[in-house]
């Protein structure tokens, strides 16, 4: 299975989960309130920061602005959808200035491309993986593109059959794309628990032999501790420094004690995850000392008298001879007068 290689960091089964805090817009237009959001994730330990890359343009059509679309939540929407898209959007020169920014803070730079030209935009920028949204599965003309620059393709999968992902991923590949990521996700925000099918991760793994990773829409840090466990690679949660403030996304989001707890404990669940092979640690092979058992007298025995079963009982510590030893041990003479509860050696046996 082919892995990606991240500025020098692979991803892939057999390495380190790698963490994205899914800024997306909850910069809500403000570059200083983005920046904060950035030193609040690498603090956590992201090891990305995503971001949208769509225009006015680029993203909705014509005729849905003209419909003056408005929301009743003006909490999370204000206006209509087109002033809310002209104040989310992220300029071209806004990504130049967050770029450097993470380049200086030394956090990875990411983004989902909605375009061609914004594909064209991030790959002249120097980031030679793409990310796109669920929405894009089947946007055919798109993924050709993407393909025919040979950068590294993360593409999420929210709302498609395993055809049309089947069918993605073959147009990717044959258009000559680079190594291929695949995010299992719900695009629901936030899904019902028994619609998550976390185990779809595995299912993706084994249709395409491709890395799978997780991105999350839930509550909370479980949901993706437990996608590290089930082999999630790459886990994107949606991240903000308030879930309170306006805008879009942010009540959807992971505050800054969530992230943490799914940075640093998604990494020890995966150090857990360990081996298939059945093994001893050291730690415990020195365990057994103390907690296993050790053949000792339940009475007192001369030298010379000839050991019964029930001469010998097994208690700790586990420094002598065991009770898988046993039939070692009966019918054997004593060496030597013996007490009750005396601890047995094998020298104590003729």
């Amino acid at each position: 299975m082919e892995k990606l290689n991240i500025n020098g960091r692979l991803v892939g089964p057999g390495e380190p989960p790698y963490f994205i805090a899914e800024i997306g817009s909850n910069h809500n237009g403000d570059m200083e309130l983005c920046k904060k959001m950035i030193d609040s994730a690498i603090e956590c330990g992201a090891d990305a920061v995503k971001f949208q890359s769509w225009s006015k343009k680029t993203l909705i059509s014509k005729a849905e602005y003209e419909r003056n679309t408005t929301y009743s939540d003006t909490h999370r929407h204000f206006g209509t959808l087109k002033e809310m898209v002209e104040k989310y959007e992220f300029t071209h020169e806004q990504h130049l200035e967050i770029l450097a920014y993470c380049k200086e803070k030394g956090v990875d730079f990411m983004s989902s491309a909605f375009s061609p030209e914004e594909v064209d935009m991030l790959l002249d920028m120097g980031i030679d993986y793409i990310k796109l949204a669920s929405m894009d599965v089947t946007h055919l003309p798109l993924l050709k593109y993407i393909g025919s620059k040979g950068c590294q393709v993360l593409l999420s999968t929210g709302m498609a059959s395993m055809g049309e992902i089947e069918t993605a991923v073959r147009t990717l590949r044959e258009a000559g794309s680079g190594p291929i990521l695949l995010f299992h996700c719900i695009s629901i925000y936030p899904p019902e628990y028994e619609d998550i099918h976390l185990n779809n991760i595995k299912t993706l793994q084994q249709a395409f032999d491709l890395p799978v990773g997780f991105s999350d829409h839930t509550i909370g840090s479980s949901i993706p501790l437990a996608s590290v466990a089930i082999g999630a690679c790459m886990v994107e949660k949606h991240f903000t420094t308030d879930k309170d403030m306006e805008g879009w996304d942010h009540w959807i989001s992971a505050d800054p004690a969530e992230l943490e707890v799914i940075c640093k404990q998604g990494m020890n669940v995966w150090k857990a995850l360990g081996s298939t092979v059945r093994t001893v640690s050291e730690a415990e092979m020195e365990k057994r000392k103390k907690f296993r058992r050790r053949l000792v007298t339940t009475r007192a025995v001369k030298k010379g008298e000839t050991f019964k079963v029930e001469d010998f009982d097994f208690l700790r510590p586990g420094t002598g001879i065991g009770p898988e030893e046993l039939d070692y041990a009966v019918g054997r003479v004593a060496s030597r007068d013996l007490a009750d509860g005396d601890e047995l050696e094998w020298t104590d046996f003729e």
